[in-house]
């Protein structure tokens, strides 16, 4: 007798021979898609909720500082994988490798400092890094700060950030931005949480929102 194999059953079983599958390609999921497990959120008041269609969404609070949705995991070399839209009136941006500094009086979290590849509107300055409370400003030097039109403005926006050693490459859309090597931020930052950014703003500003969706991670 002939034996009948499902469709289902046959992609489990290429996936199970060719490694393709998410767990086995080495690509982590930090975001389910449906709550906020696995994220906190440190500094600032800005809301996040999840909406229909596995998409994080971020909004402006007046008043607050700076917020972040932070991965409670840490994650040192890596690949990460985003995509991002946000409203032309709000900056915003990604931590990589990132820490807490020592909380005081009644923080529950320290403020959050760290390498940040920067989200913002055409033209600008968007896929550059910068060193979120370092005191070092932009860790791009100046001389490669260029405004550049490759963030798609209301449009979603694909990131791709490589950080392996001292070594952080960024790309937009699939245009290379940044290729920096930083041995100081690499001495203090080797490690640390991945981080949301919603930007603070101005009591006359806002309110502006930006979205997160089809984030992944692969360690090196």
């Amino acid at each position: 007798m002939r034996k009948i194999i499902f469709p289902a059953l046959l992609t489990a079983l290429m996936l199970s021979l060719t490694g393709v599958a998410s767990a086995a390609d080495g690509w982590i999921k930090p975001f389910n898609g449906k709550d906020l497990s696995g994220w906190t959120q440190k500094n600032g008041t800005a809301t996040y909720v999840v909406e229909d269609g596995g998409v994080i969404r971020g909004k402006t609070e007046v008043g607050s500082p700076n917020s972040f949705l932070c991965t409670d995991k840490d994650y040192g070399d890596f690949e990460l994988e985003f995509e991002v839209k946000c409203d032309d009136g709000l900056n915003s941006g990604v931590q990589i490798r990132s820490q807490t500094a020592e909380a005081k009086g009644d923080q529950k979290f320290g403020r959050v400092n760290g390498p940040q590849v920067e989200i913002e509107k055409s033209v600008g300055e968007a896929g550059y890094v910068y060193g979120e409370a370092t005191g070092r400003g932009w860790l791009t030097p100046a001389d490669r700060l260029k405004p550049h039109d490759h963030f798609k403005n209301g449009e979603w926006n694909s990131y791709r950030v490589v950080a392996k050693g001292p070594r952080i490459q960024t790309f937009i859309n699939g245009e290379p931005i940044e290729d920096l090597t930083d041995e100081e931020i690499y001495k203090t930052h080797p490690t640390g949480f991945i981080g949301l950014q919603v930007h603070g703003i101005g009591k006359d500003q806002g309110p502006y929102e930006v979205r997160w969706k089809n984030i992944r991670i692969k360690p090196l």
